[in-house]
């Protein structure tokens, strides 16, 4: 089974104005299911097209099991492609796009009566083998591409956006049965998506790429508790940034002086010396929330501006009295609700706040998605 291998590759177009892929080093392990998300534009379909040789780097290296196959075309590195828009042949029938792959490589009819039939059965339509695509519902024909791109006994699947087009119901249900078809075939995986709760449902591991770059790497789990630049604060799940100044350093603990000296204490994770300039990082349901004035951990008291019933929870945003900053709460329902201008107290446990050195460029350039 195969993993891959990126070292340094690098992609530009229109001679060079345009660097779309940037030095970019990488391992997916084998039998691994690896996600690249970022925003539009940040490589990561470039990434894959280079895996896959549809796209050739301008510099690097990219290896596939023991192979190396930077410059070899697409049809001599054994992957699976799915892509966004499904990509069937409109004029052949379910089994005829599913055995496509086995009857161009000329494998035995009994091999590909077999192969077709296994594929089929596993994602579910067999009964729908004599359909043409304009028959099938979306989440139909991206079994079908998925299928398709298994037949011809492909051990690494690359798939680009390949749950975009649909509806969200249907989308979240084929999420999963891609990966446990994927886990149950022993394959190795490299999905693109923009969409971080689908990467974060289904992945093993998870890079996010900006400007080109891969900026982390790590575990769903890794990425969303310990990010490591502010981008990734707010691009995975959502994060309050509240602006301060280190005051005093102890242990794992920084105090930490906000607007109109107002002090709390966090973890103090990137930060090293008094006086530095930082953002602090809050997740909204790090907070505890009380209606009035209450003594809290780390309690900042405000008003509610806005309230916002979202299923399975409740979101609040709360101007906060002493500093003048909203932030996000999404506290747990037990409490009942709380309505637009109640005065609240929020409050939040030092180990779930994090700090980041203070950005050159400035907090709002930081959180620009392009």
């Amino acid at each position: 089974m195969p993993d891959v291998k990126l070292a340094n590759v690098t992609k530009s177009y229109a001679k060079g104005r345009i660097l779309a892929v940037d030095r970019v080093s990488l391992h997916v392990h084998d039998k691994e299911y690896f996600s690249l998300i970022g925003p539009s534009g940040c490589g990561k379909t470039t990434t894959l097209r280079v895996i896959a040789g549809l796209v050739e780097p301008d510099e690097g290296e990219v290896h596939i099991g023991d192979r190396l196959v930077t410059h070899l075309p697409p049809e001599d590195r054994d992957i699976g492609y799915v892509f966004q828009q499904y990509a069937l042949f409109p004029n052949m029938d379910v089994w005829d796009n599913v055995t496509y792959g086995p009857t161009v490589k000329a494998w035995e009819e009994e091999k590909r009566e077999r192969i077709g039939r296994e594929m089929l059965q596993m994602v579910r339509l067999y009964d729908r083998a004599d359909a043409v695509p304009q028959e099938l519902s979306g989440g139909m024909m991206q079994r079908v591409a998925l299928s398709r791109a298994l037949a011809a006994g492909a051990e690494l699947l690359l798939l680009d956006e390949p749950l975009g087009a649909l509806d969200a119901k249907i989308r979240n249900e084929l999420r999963y049965e891609i990966r446990h078809l994927v886990k149950d075939l022993g394959l190795t995986a490299i999905h693109v998506t923009h969409d971080q709760a689908e990467a974060m449902a289904i992945s093993d591991r998870i890079a996010v790429m900006r400007k080109g770059r891969i900026i982390q790497v790590g575990t769903p789990h890794e990425l969303y508790m310990n990010p490591k630049e502010i981008f990734i604060a707010n691009f995975i799940g959502e994060s309050n940034f509240l602006e301060g100044t280190v005051v005093s350093l102890k242990g794992d603990v920084a105090t930490v002086r906000l607007r109109r000296d107002l002090q709390v204490n966090s973890k103090k994770t990137e930060v090293s010396q008094k006086n530095e300039r930082i953002v602090l990082a809050v997740r909204p349901e790090a907070f505890e929330m009380a209606k009035g004035k209450k003594k809290l951990v780390n309690g900042l008291s405000g008003a509610i501006e806005k309230v916002r019933f979202e299923g399975t929870d409740i979101r609040y945003e709360i101007r906060l009295a002493n500093d003048d900053s909203i932030v996000v709460v999404r506290p747990s329902l037990r409490g009942g609700w709380l309505k637009e201008a109640d005065e609240v107290t929020v409050g939040f446990p030092p180990e779930k706040s994090r700090l980041f050195l203070y950005p050159p460029k400035g907090l709002r350039a930081e959180l620009e998605l392009e």
